[in-house]
């Protein structure tokens, strides 16, 4: 993957489209104890070129994400939490977009709620966090799941599996697409393992898998490519990292600052 394959996805749009045109995304996540997560994913889902990212959240989260930022539209359902009861609602709002993104700050008490629209949604998905330990890998087969090592073992349990290795875990893959976050990031589809070494050390802060996230999910919604998605935002999530490490002169680059750089590297592609 290179610059030159990212700009040709960020780029993907003609001249006399409307909006809607360049993709839709929804996002379902958030809880009590998360809300930026929503934030950061939709934010970078926007900033990947996407004309529309709804969020959809518990009432309390939904309003804090409003307060927050006005470029995403935000859809909020009673409760603290998602259960199966919102299941139907929001299959119905997901018709209305290209990409579910599903995971970000969703929480453990959602897991019942999230197996089941797995189960039966009928867009691409990009699943993502608490969403990637609520599901087997028989629930999906068209998905990009981006776990780190720990949620992947977590996967691979409630899948039936022990620990395996990537070329193990490329047997069982399907047609998903499993981001495999690490030093060097591992891309593995039934067919084959690509591998990723952009990003750093300080890629460890919270924030950063959910920019990720929001990257797939909006590259997916305009490209229709999952493997080219997966790909370029792999590459890219960790190419801003990189960048950032050195206009920070260190570590103490965050989250937000990452979203703040896709704007820049808009820019360059004009």
């Amino acid at each position: 993957m290179s610059l030159k394959e990212v700009y040709s996805i960020m780029n993907k749009r003609k001249k006399n489209s409307r909006k809607g045109d360049n993709g839709e995304v929804l996002i379902i996540g958030g809880s009590e104890d998360y809300v930026g997560c929503l934030v950061l994913a939709g934010l970078a889902a926007l900033r990947s070129g996407v004309d529309w990212v709804t969020i959809a959240a518990p009432e309390k989260v939904g309003w804090a994400v409003s307060s927050i930022t006005p470029d995403l539209v935000v859809k909020k359902f009673k409760g603290t939490h998602f259960t199966r009861k919102h299941v139907k609602d929001l299959l119905k709002l997901s018709e209305k977009h290209d990409v579910v993104l599903i995971g970000n700050g969703i929480g453990k008490k959602s897991k019942d709620f999230v197996k089941e629209f797995v189960q039966k949604v009928n867009k691409p998905l990009v699943i993502d966090a608490d969403g990637i330990k609520a599901i087997s890998i028989d629930d999906t087969n068209n998905a990009i799941i981006t776990p780190h090592k720990r949620e992947m073992e977590i996967l691979l349990e409630n899948s039936g599996f022990g620990k395996m290795d990537a070329k193990e875990i490329q047997k069982i893959a399907k047609d998903n697409i499993i981001i495999l976050k690490g030093q060097i990031d591992q891309i593995i589809t039934k067919e084959n393992i690509y591998t990723n070494k952009t990003g750093n050390q300080g890629m460890t802060k919270g924030g950063t898998g959910d920019v990720l996230a929001g990257l797939c999910a909006g590259f997916l919604a305009q490209s229709k490519d999952k493997l080219k998605s997966a790909k370029a935002a792999t590459w890219l999530n960790g190419r801003i990292g990189d960048i950032l490490l050195k206009k920070k002169k260190g570590y103490s680059f965050i989250a937000s600052d990452m979203v703040g750089e896709i704007i820049k590297i808009r820019k360059k592609t004009r």
